[in-house]
C-alpha cells in the first residue's frame, strides 16, 4: 500500500506529448525500435521521435489496417515496432490487432491518442469511446491507460520491456500532474494512491485526478474515499481490488469511456469472483460524444469529479442498506 499522493504543481502536459518525449529518450536503449505512424505525428505524439530519429520511423497514412500488419511482419523479423495512430482509426483494424499480432504472438505495441470526450472538439467520430472494450477482449493483449506525464513516461519503458502486445492509450487535453518523479510503474499492479475506509474509487487515465478531487469534496462531507489508480486495465489487479472491497465494501469506477466493456466492466468481473459488493460505474453512459471542450464534455457526459462524488455516496448508501 503506498501512502497518500497529492497532485504535483507543475506544468502540464498532454499524454500524447509525454510519450513522444519518452519514445526519443529510449531510442538508445531499445535498438530495434521502430515506429510508425498514421501520418499526423503531431496528433500521436510520434513528431518528437520522427525529427530525431527519421531513419526508424515510417508513414502509413490513413490505412491503419495496413499499418499493424505491416508491424506484425517487422515484429517476426526482431524487430520492435509500435504503431500510433489516433484511438478511434484502430477501431478500424482490430481484425488485424486481433489476428496478425495477438493470435500470431507478435511484439507489437499499438499506442491510440485523443481517446475519450477528452479528444475535445474533435467530435463523435474522433472520441473513442469503446477502445478500451475492444482492445481488452482480444486474448493475449495488454491495456494500459496512464494517468499522467511521468506515468505515461514510466509506462512508455514498461511497454518496450515487456514481451507481447500492448495497446496503450493517450490523451489529446493537458493532464493533470498527479505524480512525481519518484514514481514507479508496473503493468498489472495497480496502486492505492489515496487511503480511505468509507468506499474505493477506482480510476484510470485522466479519470485519476478527478477521482482525488472527488476525495477531497467528499473529505469535506466527513465521507473517507480511498483512490486506487487502475492504469493497467488487462490483466487487472484483482488481489488490490479484492482488498479495497474488503475493507471499504462499496467500490466506484471512473473512466472517460463507455460504461460497458472498460474499467467498470474488468472491476466487476474481477470482484464478482472475489469479494463482491456494491458497484457504481462512472463513465459515458453507451453514447457517442459531441463537439466541445473537454472539461465541459465531462461534465456533460457526467465524468467531473463532482459526479464520481455522487457516485460514491450512491454506493455507499447501497453498502449500508444491505
Amino acid at each position: 500500500m503506498s501512502a497518500e499522493v497529492a497532485v504535483f504543481p507543475r506544468s502540464r502536459e498532454t499524454l500524447q506529448e509525454a510519450f513522444g518525449k519518452a519514445l526519443v529518450s529510449l531510442a538508445g536503449e531499445f535498438p530495434k525500435l521502430v515506429v510508425l505512424d498514421s501520418g499526423s505525428p503531431a496528433d500521436t505524439g510520434s513528431r518528437s521521435f520522427r525529427h530525431a530519429h527519421g531513419e526508424r520511423s515510417l508513414q502509413f497514412g490513413a490505412a491503419p489496417q495496413n499499418m499493424l500488419a505491416a508491424a506484425s511482419g517487422l515484429a517476426a523479423v526482431g524487430m520492435l515496432p509500435v504503431a500510433t495512430g489516433l484511438a478511434a482509426n484502430w477501431l478500424r483494424a482490430i481484425e488485424q490487432a486481433r489476428f496478425s499480432i495477438a493470435y500470431a504472438g507478435r511484439n507489437v505495441k499499438i499506442v491510440g491518442s485523443r481517446a475519450g470526450v477528452d479528444a475535445g472538439s474533435d467530435g463523435a467520430p474522433v472520441q473513442a469511446l469503446e477502445d478500451i472494450a475492444a482492445f481488452r477482449a482480444i486474448p493475449g493483449m495488454t491495456v494500459i491507460s496512464p494517468a499522467d506525464s511521468v506515468e505515461m513516461t514510466r509506462a512508455a519503458r514498461a511497454m518496450l520491456e515487456f514481451d507481447g502486445p500492448v495497446y496503450l492509450r493517450a490523451g489529446r487535453s493537458p493532464s493533470a500532474p498527479v505524480f512525481d518523479e519518484t514514481h514507479t510503474f508496473a503493468i498489472g499492479r495497480g496502486e492505492i494512491v489515496r487511503n480511505g475506509t468509507d468506499v474505493t474509487i477506482v480510476a484510470c487515465g485522466i479519470e485519476l485526478s478527478r477521482a482525488l478531487e472527488a476525495a477531497a469534496i467528499l473529505a469535506a462531507e466527513n465521507i473517507d474515499a480511498r483512490v486506487v489508480n487502475m492504469a493497467t486495465i488487462k490483466p487487472i489487479d484483482t488481489k488490490l481490488l479484492a482488498r479495497c472491497a474488503d475493507v471499504t465494501g462499496a467500490i466506484v469506477t471512473a473512466e472517460d469511456h463507455n460504461v460497458v466493456g472498460g474499467l467498470g466492466g474488468a472491476v466487476a468481473e474481477a470482484l464478482a469472483r472475489t469479494m463482491p459488493c456494491p458497484i457504481e460505474c462512472v463513465g459515458i453512459q453507451d453514447t457517442f460524444g459531441t463537439c466541445g471542450e473537454a472539461q465541459e464534455l465531462a461534465a456533460h457526459f457526467g465524468i467531473a469529479a463532482s459526479d464520481i462524488a455522487a457516485a460514491a455516496k450512491r454506493a455507499i448508501a447501497r453498502k449500508i442498506a444491505r
